[in-house]
């Protein structure tokens, strides 16, 4: 983490250790490049996760979190971003391309935009299903209904 600090100074806003795994928290903005510093110069290869956090109570609602594993070191890292609503935050497609998947996941559940990311469409929920239903203000109930009674023509019973 010390590295970390050495190399972003004031983009990294937070860094602590939780049970011997690293934890820090950056500028939305310059994600991409501390996750590739964390790749090549900390040997954090391995993007094990990434998803998001809905705090709809906060100015910047999401948090992004990166979850990494480094093979060399046998110890895992995480990165934390912040996001407010519509905020596009850097792809990391260029760092890790499995990247891909896991942001268009972002995407459908929480409407966390990538910036960079050319595929950016639903990939668990069907095209014309409106909202994210990971956001902690969605209505699951409308839209399921809403749903069934267009796709299925049946009421649905909620």
């Amino acid at each position: 983490m010390k590295r970390f600090r050495e190399k972003f100074g004031e983009v990294v806003k937070e860094a602590w250790l939780d049970r011997k795994q690293g934890m820090i928290v950056v500028e939305a903005a310059k994600l991409r490049e501390v996750c590739e510093f964390a790749r090549d110069a900390e040997k954090f290869n391995m993007l094990v996760d990434l998803t998001a956090v809905d705090w709809p109570k906060r100015e910047k609602r999401f948090e992004i979190v990166v979850q990494l594993y480094s093979f060399a070191k046998n110890e895992r890292f995480r990165i934390k971003a912040n996001a407010g609503d519509g905020e596009a935050v850097p792809s990391l497609l260029p760092v890790w391309p499995a990247a891909g998947w896991l942001e268009r996941e972002c995407f459908d559940m929480f409407g966390i935009r990538f910036e960079g990311h050319a595929g950016l469409k639903r990939i668990l929920l069907p095209d014309e299903w409106q909202g994210h239903p990971l956001r902690k203000d969605y209505d699951i109930l409308r839209q399921d209904e809403a749903w069934v009674r267009e796709n299925m023509g049946i009421e649905s019973g909620q």
